[in-house]
């Protein structure tokens, strides 16, 4: 590779050193808040319904009628998809650390403001609970392009995967630490304010209290990302960007110098040479090289996000049909809010964390394609095997717990992983954070079908058995062998994504080619390690 600049051959070859670490730090801390913030509303939706939707002659507590519930737990997904593809577009056109930083403020600001929402009628209050909300998802949006970038970018070529794949990975301590905090504070209210159950007593079973409780576990969210918005601020500018977009060879050497501890040379002159051949998103040239592996990483992330999310934010919808979570009327609201916490951290802690760190561990020895197919697979198997002895389950409830952890355990050590990491490799760099922001847009469209959809397909068939204000629908067993058919199609779509493994971006990318009209073209083949 003897075009390829020093800087970027630099960081490379870089032995694992402690800026890695850091990097992995406080790109993770963002998608440690991004998750929190996605998943903890599911912890909070039916304290919402009591609060706000109770009907004193109702024989169940008051639930969120069906397009509130569908308005508060999507909207932020739809804030997301447009946060994914603006500050996407907006890191290749301004630089990774300029837009960095304020997708991190407007999670702060908007996780706070969340908790805050206010209005006299329970319209009011749900209006600008959504308001803040989308604004807090188009922020979040903001983090997966980004983060995903300035890891890739950063790392050597060795490790890069193991690299990106802990970023993250922080999503799952998000996860969990939202069903913990939401268990802390439940227990703590449960313990200061007693209450007897909806059927023993309608009016007082949700103490006036309670509506602290969403809250606060909505608004801690702001913490992580207060304790990494002035380490996000110091980071310097990715080399490739400096070096490959914005044409400045000598900065990049510069800034990687202080970084990398060594001495670099600026070669300005080989820089201007390199990768000077342009070609835009929308050109014939995009798509005879890269248009099947956008195609690839969008339906993958797409068909993923539906299975993934659905199954997250309708946990405690599921725990209800196999009798894990006991009946609602049973409860106090803030007792409520801690099973379904409960039920959610353990799933977290059985299946989700694992997980993400399985890839971590593999994925430089396995490979991304790998990995990603045999996650669609298990993903498949084990949901076909929870949906179609489905009445078996209802008896069996730690067969269920097994089978339901295993389901995650193989989205993380699996496609929700990969579909995160593999965008931020194969495309050149004056379009990486862009290709990366559809790619993840396209997840998020999933997550939207997903949760809306899931919503009302998973309603029971029998009338008597439906939530208030919904239809029937196929039921939680056809709901999941639906899903496990959606698993099926992601193992197809990921034959369209190449492998990555052991090598330099400007490689995959042909970026360390000279414009001399032989520029070299992607290469699909499996890379030994």
């Amino acid at each position: 590779m003897s075009n390829q600049l020093g800087v970027l051959n630099a960081l490379d070859a870089a032995k694992t050193q402690w800026y890695h670490f850091t990097a992995i730090a406080i790109a993770g801390m963002g998608f440690f808040t991004d998750a929190y913030d996605l998943f903890s509303i599911s912890l909070i939706t039916k304290l919402l319904g009591r609060i706000y939707y109770f009907e004193p002659l109702s024989e169940k507590p008051g639930t969120l009628p069906p397009r509130i519930a569908a308005a508060v737990n999507g909207v932020a997904f739809c804030g997301t998809l447009a946060g994914q593809l603006f500050f996407g577009w907006l890191g290749d056109k301004l630089g990774r650390k300029r837009v960095y930083g304020l997708t991190l403020m407007l999670m702060l600001i908007c996780s706070i403001a969340s908790g805050l929402s206010f209005g006299k009628s329970p319209q009011g209050v749900m209006a600008t609970l959504c308001f803040f909300r989308f604004w807090l998802g188009f922020g979040i949006g903001g983090d997966y392009p980004l983060s995903a970038t300035i890891m890739s970018e950063y790392a050597n070529k060795k490790t890069r995967g193991a690299f990106i794949a802990a970023v993250f990975a922080m999503q799952g301590f998000g996860i969990l630490t939202g069903g913990i905090v939401a268990l802390i504070v439940s227990a703590a209210f449960d313990h200061a304010y007693k209450a007897h159950p909806y059927n023993v007593d309608k009016e007082h079973s949700t103490v006036p209290q309670a509506d602290y409780i969403w809250r606060i576990i909505l608004m801690f969210g702001a913490v992580p990302a207060l304790l990494t918005y002035y380490w996000r601020m110091k980071m310097p500018e990715t080399a490739r960007y400096t070096a490959l977009v914005a044409r400045n060879a000598k900065q990049a050497a510069a800034d990687m110098s202080k970084v990398l501890q060594v001495d670099l040379n600026a070669e300005q002159e080989k820089g201007d040479k390199i990768g000077t051949e342009q070609f835009g998103l929308f050109s014939k040239e995009f798509a005879k090289r890269h248009g099947l592996h956008l195609l690839g990483t969008t339906s993958t992330w797409f068909l993923l996000d539906i299975a993934f999310y659905s199954s997250n934010l309708f946990q405690k919808d599921i725990f209800s049909a196999i009798g894990w979570l006991p009946k609602p009327e049973t409860m106090t609201a803030t007792h409520e809010v801690y099973r379904v916490a409960k039920a959610q951290t353990l799933i977290a802690l059985c299946g989700t964390v694992p997980g993400y760190w399985f890839t971590v561990a593999f994925i430089e020895h396995l490979g991304r394609f790998t990995i990603q197919l045999m996650g669609f697979f298990f993903m498949s198997v084990f949901m076909f095997a929870i949906a179609i002895p489905y009445q078996h389950w209802k008896t069996n409830n730690t067969g269920f717990l097994i089978m339901y952890s295993l389901t995650f355990f193989f989205a993380n050590f699996g496609p929700n992983s990969t579909t995160f990491i593999v965008p931020a490799e194969i495309f050149p760099a004056r379009l990486r954070s862009t290709c990366h922001g559809i790619s993840a847009a396209a997840g998020k469209a999933g997550a939207i079908v997903g949760s809306f959809g899931f919503l009302y397909a998973a309603q029971s068939t029998h009338h008597d058995k439906v939530d208030r204000g919904y239809n029937t629908g196929m039921g939680v067993k056809h709901a999941l062998l639906m899903l496990g058919a959606v698993n099926c199609l992601g193992m197809l779509f990921t034959l369209l994504v190449p492998e990555t493994m052991g090598r330099s971006l400007e490689d995959i990318t042909g970026e360390n080619e000279e414009d001399n009209g032989h520029q070299q073209t992607f290469s699909v083949e499996k890379v030994p390690v």
